[in-house]
């Protein structure tokens, strides 16, 4: 090798370790979002007991955080996009930090709400900005991966949540007074490494191109790797000239009806598949099922690695099979999953059939709708309106991920099979839409999409 290709190598390694550890930090925030979902589903038992709760009132404590999704979700959008996306991870570092310490420290059950409902709009927000974040700075041909790299962390979150309630239980009893304190206040761990690494990445370069910062944006494409940073800038820039005609991009155009319907089909479907159910809740299914508290929280470390494995598998195809191809598939599967949890909870079965078909429903999230949902939410939507109708597509599937919460267990004590029935017909209907209207996004980069839909130049 000659000296000159030896000196390209080593360029090309640095350019892919950038890229590689931007997304990784931004990732950080999915993890925490994963974390803060699941970390709960270990706690209710003792939340019933401290704060004397029903029924309803522990299915809306579990939507509290919930309902802080929406806000955050819906408010993330402008802030990023007059500040970068950086600053507002960094912000959104900072709400999962304070919302773990205050849900550890708790008095009172309005001051776990309140502390519940903080981490909630850093989860809206993280769910927004960080698939964001590496849409932007993913050349085409590696996006779909390294965007499965949030849905990754967000799997890594939930899984370390449920270990980490199960160490908590392990080493100081389920029944300890402050296990359930333990349990939330683990989270300030992962929300200091958040913080203390997200101001070390770059920004991203399509908002440095909308802030008419073009030199630097081309500087950053280079550094993530980008073939021809130059003609990416003028495509970037076209593409925002193209829709805004130098005026400030409306979310609620014509010509955006169709990338917001198609973004929206997906995060409806997202909930729909009942997987939050599970998450949320996984503890208190496997006591349904008949399982001891510390089997069940055992068992939900297994729900966790199922999750993860089924994952990895998403990721290492996602750019090869596509994004079209993982949700069909998702949805045979799903549906017998589904099924099997009905018939489970009919009979009254117990045992492993209880375990397996849990999995199926955790795995079939893991390599469909979860490997695909962040992905193509930030792929279909233009350019000039990403912040913005990611924010409203994300607040539309937290308003449906609150519903689905708050509403399980409510469901689940007048039917226990009910809620896994509607899943399985959802997920048959996903099945028809996707295969008639959804377009396939692989290897194209997000201006040609934009082309693509019509989206006029």
């Amino acid at each position: 090798m000659s000296i000159a290709e030896d000196k390209s190598s080593g360029s090309l390694q640095r350019r892919s370790g950038t890229l590689l550890i931007s997304a990784l930090v931004a990732a950080l925030g999915s993890f925490l979002f994963g974390f803060d979902t699941a970390v709960i589903s270990g706690t209710t038992e003792a939340l019933r007991s401290v704060f004397d709760l029903n029924d309803n009132t522990l299915g809306f404590t579990v939507s509290s955080a919930l309902i802080g999704t929406l806000f955050g979700a819906l408010l993330v959008g402008r802030p990023s996009d007059w500040w970068g996306r950086r600053p507002v991870l960094a912000m959104l570092a900072v709400l999962f930090l304070v919302s773990a310490v205050g849900c550890a420290v708790a008095g009172d059950w309005y001051t776990l709400l309140f502390f519940r409902w903080l981490g909630g709009v850093a989860v809206g927000g993280a769910s927004v900005v960080s698939p964001m974040y590496i849409t932007e700075i993913a050349p085409a041909k590696r996006r779909g991966v390294l965007v499965a790299v949030s849905q990754l962390n967000i799997v890594l979150g939930i899984l370390a949540a449920y270990l980490c309630n199960y160490l908590v239980a392990w080493v100081l009893g389920a029944d300890h007074v402050a296990a359930w304190r333990w349990m939330f206040g683990v989270e300030a761990a992962p929300a200091v490494l958040f913080l203390l690494t997200v101001f070390l990445i770059p920004e991203s370069p399509r908002w440095l191109v909308r802030r008419g910062r073009r030199a630097e944006a081309e500087r950053m494409l280079t550094r993530f790797g980008h073939e021809d940073p130059a003609r990416e800038a003028d495509e970037i820039a076209d593409s925002l000239r193209a829709e805004t005609g130098g005026t400030p991009a409306r979310l609620f155009q014509r010509q955006h009806l169709k990338p917001m319907l198609l973004a929206f089909m997906v995060a409806a479907f997202n909930q729909l598949d009942g997987i939050n159910a599970v998450i949320y809740y996984t503890t208190d299914i496997f006591r349904m099922a008949g399982a001891s508290k510390t089997s069940a929280l055992s068992q939900s470390v297994l729900i966790g690695l199922t999750n993860l494995v089924m994952t990895l598998a998403a990721m290492a195809v996602i750019d090869r099979v596509g994004r079209k191809a993982l949700l069909l598939v998702g949805s045979v599967t799903f549906v017998f999953s589904h099924a099997l949890a009905a018939w489970v909870f009919y009979t009254g079965a117990q045992g492993w059939i209880v375990i397996a078909a849990l999995m199926g429903i955790v795995g079939s999230h893991a390599y469909s709708q979860g490997a695909v949902v962040w992905v193509y939410i930030n792929e279909i939507l233009p350019n000039a309106i990403r912040a913005s109708g990611s924010a409203v597509i994300c607040f539309t599937l937290w308003g449906l991920c609150a519903a689905v919460g708050w509403s399980f267990p409510v469901l689940a004590g007048i039917s226990k099979s009910g809620p896994f029935v509607f899943f399985a017909l959802m997920m048959v209907v996903q099945f028809v839409l996707v295969l008639k209207f959804l377009p396939e996004t692989k290897g194209r980069s997000l201006e040609e999409l934009q082309r693509g839909l019509g989206i006029r130049e």
